[in-house]
């Protein structure tokens, strides 16, 4: 049984996770929840009757701030990893020389080649020749 502890650290995440797959779904969600208030405050036509914009100026730029915040979380983990990797002190780098040097004393080569038919059949059923 894994212990309660893991199981927690487990969840959440999972949970880390799901946030991430979700945020731009959860952008429109939030767009479709509160549509009345965007079109009367938050949209960048709302002074103008004649726009028939909806809100979709704010949606289009909320998804647009998800994706940039996605791609600079995306390049800061991938920076981070790099660094980690260089910078591991855990194992010291230790260089050896092998003992002794061994080479195969018989090299076999196993050449068939594709012009010899390997069974009489092939001889007669064959794509023909151009």
């Amino acid at each position: 049984m894994i212990p309660l502890g893991k199981q927690w650290i487990t969840l959440g995440f999972v949970l880390l996770m799901l946030v991430k797959a979700w945020v731009i779904p959860l952008v429109y969600l939030d767009y479709e929840l509160r549509k009345e208030y965007i079109i009367a405050n938050l949209c960048v036509n709302r002074g103008n009757p004649i726009a028939v914009c909806e809100g979709a100026c704010y949606l289009a730029k909320k998804i647009v701030d998800a994706k940039k915040q996605d791609e600079r979380q995306a390049e800061r983990t991938y920076m981070a990893h790099l660094l980690f990797q260089v910078m591991d002190t855990g194992k010291p780098l230790v260089f050896r020389s092998p003992e002794r040097f061994e080479m195969p004393l018989t090299v076999v080569f196993k050449y068939t080649s594709p012009f010899l038919s390997r069974t009489p059949i092939a001889d007669i059923f064959h794509p023909p020749l151009v």
